[in-house]
């Protein structure tokens, strides 16, 4: 029988149930209680905004997460603060999918992990980045 969600999995989750969260840095995990199975955990938003580091201008992104977690298991509110905290930020496009595919992996130890922002047209032209990474052994 599987194991179940326990009271326990939750201690350590500040930002899950909190009305007042604003946008942080913090990414907040549970416990994987499949940690023996490979299986694949998609998170995508439409929602993902920074700015243009040269012109300040909005740059909009669908961003699509995608990981086989080992240990532990990505909380999605913190996901979305976590996001949310970019929306000010000047950070080009290739920078900041890396910098969230680090913090990812920082955050989690995945076995895999893939981050793929697709931003919106501009000046005619959008761009995809993909950022991989793959733990040793795997």
């Amino acid at each position: 029988m599987a194991k179940m969600t326990s009271k326990k999995d939750l201690e350590g989750l500040t930002l899950l149930g909190e009305e007042k969260a604003r946008p942080g840095r913090k990414l907040e995990t549970f416990p994987n209680h499949n940690p023996e199975r490979d299986y694949t955990i998609t998170l995508r938003t439409e929602e993902f905004t920074c700015v243009c580091p040269a012109t300040g201008q909005p740059d909009f992104a669908v961003l699509t997460i995608r990981y086989i977690p080992d240990g532990r298991i990505l909380e999605s509110k913190s996901l979305k603060l976590y996001l949310w905290s970019y929306r000010d930020r000047g950070v080009f496009h290739e920078h900041v999918t890396n910098a969230i595919l680090d913090d990812l992996v920082a955050a989690l130890s995945p076995r895999w992990c893939k981050v793929t922002g697709e931003f919106a047209v501009r000046g005619g032209i959008s761009i995809t980045v993909e950022a991989e990474y793959r733990a040793s052994g795997c």
